[in-house]
């Protein structure tokens, strides 16, 4: 029998959950210091799909602020094993990360994905998101694996 799945946005006293999530869902190892300075930083959120005690997705984001806008949310990362793709859990772990900013007073979300990631663009169409052209640029290896 599959596990129900749970989706629960994390805070600062759920290091142990975040830093023992297992390879392959993070593109590289959590780093406990890292991991906890996000965690602390009521600027950033991250929503795990739990299928009992299995971290099986991620959703994370951080609330832009700026000097005359109102704050919006830029999500940062999304995925889910792949095992246990195309059940709705990335469009759940949304709903919550969606929720949250709203309730932080986000009037504004956003991301970017690459051209060639089908799972990422049938996932955000279905969430009814705008489609607009997007060009990114990075400095100092901010696109390198």
């Amino acid at each position: 029998m599959t596990e129900p799945i749970t989706y629960q946005l994390l805070g600062p006293g759920e290091l142990a959950l975040l830093t023992g999530v297992g390879a392959g869902l993070f593109d590289y190892p959590v780093d406990p210091e890292q991991a906890a300075a996000f965690l602390a930083d009521p600027g950033h959120m991250i929503v795990l799909a739990l299928a009992g005690a299995e971290v099986v997705g991620l959703a994370s984001g951080t609330v832009l602020l700026h000097p005359d806008k109102r704050p919006a949310l830029f999500v940062n990362e999304v995925g889910v094993r792949e095992a246990w793709r195309r059940q709705g859990i990335g469009r759940a772990m949304m709903a919550v990360l969606f929720a949250e900013a709203r309730a932080r007073g986000c009037v504004g979300i956003w991301l970017g994905t690459e051209t060639d990631n089908g799972p990422a663009l049938a996932l955000y169409r279905r969430l009814g998101g705008d489609e607009v052209p997007f060009v990114g640029f990075g400095w100092d290896g901010a696109f390198d694996d």
